[in-house]
């Protein structure tokens, strides 16, 4: 785990590393992370906003070969591919999952599932595209629609919208603001400063559940 904290916290100097070592390939490698962030339920803590974020900042440096529209186009199919994986293997191991059976439903974190699953029925399936925006949310909500049994046409909709908004985003707000001196030199606030930001409407909405309950005792 330190090491994991220790890469989000210094994700554009590792990037460059990768870069520096695979030259191309480091773009197969970007889709792979986010293909596993977004794909593999077991998997939320990874780095996702900060690293469309951190590589896309590099893109703007011509001294790193990275072409913004090649990683536009990687993070999105990587978003979306991710997502309908996620989605497929909740449809078949989602009931285990969260009762805590099988060697699968072990392996995932509980409270988190749990997390989505509330937020699933309360938005249903406008969540898809609203989780994109809230790690360990993102991860856990496309298994949960699987689980449900949402219709493929409805979840690939909401997939599909949400990958496009999470990627243009974070893609273009890196490559336009990923080299503003203040940025370039407090990387590690700036990181901190995207997870924050994004675990923000999971915290509103806890605090908003939680009052309500109290409210109705």
């Amino acid at each position: 785990m330190t090491q994991l904290f220790d890469f989000i916290m210094h994700i554009d100097e590792h990037l460059i590393t990768i870069v520096n070592s695979f030259g191309p390939w480091t773009y197969a490698i970007l889709f792979a992370m986010v293909f596993i962030e977004t794909g593999v339920v077991i998997f939320p803590f990874l780095p996702g906003d900060s690293l469309l974020f951190a590589a896309s900042a590099l893109a703007a440096n011509a001294a790193y070969n990275l072409n913004v529209w090649i990683l536009f186009a990687i993070f999105l199919a990587a978003a979306v591919i991710g997502d309908t994986v996620n989605y497929e293997i909740g449809k078949r191991v989602g009931s285990a999952a969260s009762t805590g059976n099988g060697w699968f439903g072990r392996l995932i974190n509980r409270d988190k599932l749990k997390q989505a699953e509330a937020f699933f029925d309360k938005h249903g399936g406008k969540t898809i595209a609203i989780a994109r925006f809230m790690p360990l949310i993102r991860t856990f909500a496309p298994f949960v629609s699987g689980g449900s049994r949402m219709h493929y046409g409805k979840f690939i909709h909401y997939n599909l919208l949400g990958g496009f908004l999470w990627v243009t985003m974070c893609v273009f707000g890196g490559f336009y603001f990923g080299n503003v001196t203040f940025v370039k030199e407090h990387f590690s606030l700036v990181a901190i400063g995207i997870v924050i930001i994004s675990l923000l409407p999971m915290v509103i909405a806890a605090i908003k559940t939680r009052t309500a309950k109290a409210t109705e005792r």
